[in-house]
Formats: structure tokens, sequence, C-alpha cells
């Protein structure tokens, strides 16, 4: 049977039919819909785990007790995930394990480019790389044989465009796969340095067997054509060389790239005249070749970008200098359309009171609110990864201390945040007698990456009701005082909130709890918020003078009619969350009837 699918579905597709029943993941594009789709299949057990770390031991305690796991997160996630993957080389596996890292050259959605190809060789692992869905379930179906019979854990590197493309598949019942027996084995299982040791000369053994394999690995291939041109490309890339080279040229496909084939590549480069290497971000292929000593004349990184996605209009470029032909038009008609928070966006009045204090640091973290870093809030001075902003906004208040300052530092992130790598910041700022003010944003979802749970919204990956952890009872666990839980729609709450714990010279925190509006709203949501965005506010265009003050709150429901010089409320958007009704100081916006 033949379907469309994206990358990502293809992946959990491949899963499924290759017999996996265990599934975890951390939410973040491009990856998310990866186990949003799993989780669809009654056969797989899916979780959404507090962080990558997690979900990765959760995968490898899985594969190690006999039943097939499968682990996602975008690539920075495999930061967080690298400490237990390096050992997780070392051991080996029991059932098949596989890692499916999502890359993103060009970074949409990410605050880094790096390619996580370099974890493959650093970690000493078996690597594929789709180029299409049908190489997306071809690979992780080959990468559970192979895991199983190399005794290695797989990555499959994915990029966003293949990742969120779409192409026909064919799809394949689900094979069961017979659970392996679980046997104790410390010396394959407890990395002490004694058994490391062991296990690290079984590692280059198995690289060396796996570097046979990719010679004759039905992902490498090589198409013929003329031998005056030859592309060497893995991944999104081939295609991309595929538009632009057309039949002109010969082609050597890599999709399996940890070991690479080296013979292979130095048979295809020695027939070949040229050779364009074809690669987003690093010269990781490029370097490679670079190390066999070709005879032929090749290309990488000296005129293809080390950065951004390898489209068919940047390789033109590099190549000859032309360009695909655009209609040009006046540049200087363009209108700058910043990404704001949605109208009724419960991070909207913090981040609007947040901004008017200039006598303070505001350390930000990963999330929908980072958005608060540009106009008209200009609420966030720091942003550095998953958890960090209580951790640098400990480390900037000492500084501050020290130095005799004055200045006072305010943290803030989010709740799936604060469960990701939060608590621990947390705990380090109370242990260390800091004296910040941390913000903890509960709009009662993981909203940036598309509304997965997380541990403070009571139901799991597949919608389960489960114990709903509270963010205040952690908090207060961890050994915080001074907490307040606030309605951040309510200005005054906010502001006697910020001053009350301001005036400490000890850890607190702030908690304002107020749902996303665009969540689907649980019985117990409708429960606590009963009344919720059921009212729309309108303005008395008797009484509006026109100040544009209420536009400063940066709600895209409202707008400013120049030719009547009052300002209009898009009914549509509007939720009634009332930021505006406090801001205008002729009250001149009101409930509507």
């Amino acid at each position: 049977m033949k379907r469309l699918m994206t990358g990502d579905e293809a992946i959990a597709r491949g899963a499924y039919e290759a017999g996996v029943r265990h599934a975890s993941a951390y939410p973040g594009t491009p990856s998310t819909e990866i186990l949003e789709n799993l989780a669809t299949y009654d056969e797989i057990y899916a979780e959404w785990a507090p962080n990558e770390k997690v979900a990765m031991e959760s995968a490898i305690g899985a594969a190690i007790a006999g039943i097939r796991s499968i682990v996602s997160m975008k690539h920075v996630g495999v930061n967080v995930a690298a400490d237990p993957l390096f050992t997780w080389a070392y051991m080996g596996v029991n059932a098949g394990n596989v890692l499916i890292t999502a890359d993103e050259p060009g970074m949409y959605s990410s605050q880094n480019e790096q390619d996580n190809r370099n974890y493959a060789k650093a970690a000493k692992l078996a690597m594929f790389e789709p180029a299409d869905s049908q190489e997306c379930i071809d690979m992780v179906k080959a990468a559970y044989e192979l895991s199983e019979s190399y005794d290695t854990p797989v990555m499959i590197r994915m990029t966003t465009r293949v990742c969120h493309s779409k192409s026909i598949v064919e799809i394949q019942d689900r094979v069961e796969v017979e659970p392996k027996t679980w046997e104790k084995n410390p010396a394959k299982y407890v990395c002490l340095p004694a058994i490391a040791r062991n296990l690290r000369v079984k590692l280059e053994e198995r690289l060396q067997k796996l570097a046979e394999y990719s010679e004759t690995s039905p992902f490498n291939k090589v198409e013929m054509g003329d031998t005056s041109i030859g592309i060497i490309a893995s991944g999104i890339c081939y295609y991309y060389a595929k538009e632009v080279f057309g039949e002109k040229a010969s082609y050597l496909k890599l999709g399996f790239t940890n070991p690479m084939p080296k013979n292979l590549i130095k048979d295809f480069c020695n027939k070949m005249d040229k050779v364009y290497i074809l690669e987003e971000n690093d010269p990781f292929i490029e370097e490679f070749v670079e190390r066999l000593g070709v005879t032929c004349e090749f290309h990488g990184k000296d005129i293809f970008p080390p950065y951004g996605e390898m489209t068919p209009d940047v390789i033109r470029k590099a190549v000859d200098g032309t360009g695909l032909k655009t209609i040009d038009f006046d540049r200087s008609k363009l209108i700058n359309r910043a990404p704001t928070f949605c109208a009724g966006c419960p991070h909207r009045g913090l981040f609007y009171r947040l901004g008017k204090r200039k006598d303070i640091m505001i350390s930000g973290d990963i999330g929908c609110y980072t958005l608060a870093a540009g106009k008209p809030y200009n609420a966030m001075d720091s942003t550095v990864c998953m958890g960090a902003s209580f951790s640098i906004g400990h480390g900037a208040q000492r500084a501050f201390n020290m130095i005799g300052s004055g200045k006072r530092v305010v943290t803030v992130l989010g709740d799936s945040t604060f469960f990701h790598t939060g608590i621990n910041s947390l705990i380090n700022t109370v242990y260390n007698k800091s004296n910040t003010v941390n913000i903890i944003l509960d709009n009662r979802i993981t909203g940036m990456t598309g509304h997965q749970n997380n541990p403070g919204t009571g139901f799991t990956a597949k919608n389960e009701e489960t114990t709903l952890i509270q963010i205040e009872d952690v908090v207060k666990a961890i050994g915080v005082k001074h907490v307040k839980v606030i309605d951040p729609n309510n200005l005054q709450e906010v502001d006697a909130a910020l001053d009350e714990c301001l005036a400490l010279d000890e850890p607190s925190v702030i908690i304002t709890r107020w749902p996303c509006v665009l969540k689907k709203f649980s019985q117990a949501d409708k429960a606590e918020f009963e009344n919720l965005f059921k009212t729309k506010n309108k303005v008395d265009e008797e009484k509006c003078i026109g100040c544009k003050l209420c536009l400063k709150a940066g709600c895209p429901a409202m707008s400013y009619d120049k030719s009547e010089k009052k300002v209009r409320i898009n009914r549509a958007q509007c939720v009634g969350c009332d930021v505006c009704t406090q801001v205008c100081p002729k009250e001149a916006i009101v409930k509507e009837d």
C-alpha cells in the first residue's frame, strides 16, 4: 500500500514495521512529530520524557531488558543526551536501539546549527542519513537489524527538509519481534573503569566490522553518468544535486555514513575528473575524502558555504555563479513583521511590565517567551539553552554582588523547561544562596513545539491521565521559602509580586499560572478555568483618544486606524485577557455586553 508521508511520519512507521515496542522523546522542532506519530500505534508504548537525557536512558533500559526501542530529539537535545549515549556505545545492545537526531541547517527554530554527524564519529556509532520518506522507513528497519547483528546502538541523522517534506512511501505490515532474554551480565552493562577498558577494545573491533558493512551497504550506491563531474552527497543534498546537475553527472549517494566506505569512495573519485562534495554544515564527508589521497580534483567547503541549507540555488551560485531567475521588486516596500505573542498569550502581561524595569538584568530561556527579547517588550537579556536561565542568572547576580553594582537579576523560563533542566538549576541557586528572582511561566502545556504534554499537565503522550506534578510543590521541596503564584494578566499582581521578591535578599520564585490560549482543554482544565476566554473586549470610540499606549502591549488583535485616529480590536482574535484594559489611561477599552 502506498501513502504520502513526511519524514517524521515515515520514521514512526518504520519503527512500527520493525517491531519497536518502546519509544521516548522530548519535543523539539523538527523532531516532534516522530513521537506524536509513534503514540498513535497501540503496539508501541510512547512517552514524553522531562528531557533528552532521560529519554535516552529510558530507551537504553528498554533495549537492555530485551525490547526494541527508539528515542528521538532535535540536534541540541543530543547535547543533553550525550552523557548516557557515549557509554551506551561502549556497552552494545541486547535488543535493537535507534537514536533519531533531527538537525536544523538554517536554524529556523534553534539557537545553533551544530552538525550531529560529529556525534556519531565521536561516540563511534553506526549512522544512516535518509534523503526521503521511503528511505526513512527502509533505514529504520535496516538500523534495527544492524543494531542487533553488530551489537551497537544506531544513529539516524535527519534534517529539517527530510523531516517535514512529503514523499510517497510503500508501507508494509508490522513484524512482531520476540523480546530478547535479559541475563545478568555486569561485564557488559556495568561500566566500571576495569570493564569499560575491555568494552573499548570491543568497540573498535565493532567499528572495523561496520566499516566492512559500509562498503557493501545498499544505502551507499553509485550512479554512473559522465565522468567529467562526480557528486558525493548524503541526505537531502543528493536530491538538491540531482536538480542542479541532472543526468550529466555521476553520483555516489551515501546513506550509511559512519563508518564511511573508504574503498567505494576512493574508487569513485579516481574515475572522475572533478568531484563536488555536497553536505550541509560541516565538512564531515569532505575531510574523510581528503585523508584518502584521491587523484581527482575535488571541491567542498572551499566553494560551498559552511552553514545554512545547501539548496539548489546555493549550489548553482557556488559552482558557476548563476542562480534561479527571480522577479525583481522594490524591497523597500516590504513590511517587517516581527514574530509576536498570540492574542491572549499569558506571557504578554508579565513581559509588558518586566520590560519597563530598567534596574534589572533578565536571564531568559528557550520557549515562546524568548520573543520577549524583541519589541515592544525588550525584556530579555540572554538566552543560551534549555534550563540555563536560573544558572546564568545566578552567576550574573553573584558577579553584580561582588562588584557592588546593585543590579538585580530576574530569571525566566517555562513550565516544560523547568521540568527539563530548570529543577537542577534552581537547586544550584538555592544551595549557593543566590538572591535572584526566578519566574516560571506555567501555561499548562509545552507550548512552542505544538502542545505536547509534560509532567505539569496531568496527561501522558498517549493522553492517559497521570499524576500532575505541581510546580510550587517541587519548588518548596527544593527549599525556596518565598513562592508566589499569580495571574500574569493582572498587571497589579505582576508588579506587586516583582516588588515583593526584589526586596528580598534570598532566592524567590514567582509562578505565572494561566493556560496557553491555543490549548485544547481537558475536563480538569475546564473546571479550574471555568470562565476562561468567554468574553471579548471592544473600544469605546467616544473615550479613545488615539494615544496608542495600548498598542505597546504588543497584542496582534489590536491595530490603529489612521483615518479615524482610533484603536481597533479584531473581535475574531480577542480572547478578553484584559491586559489592554489595564494599560488604557482613559478606560476606553471595555467588555462587550
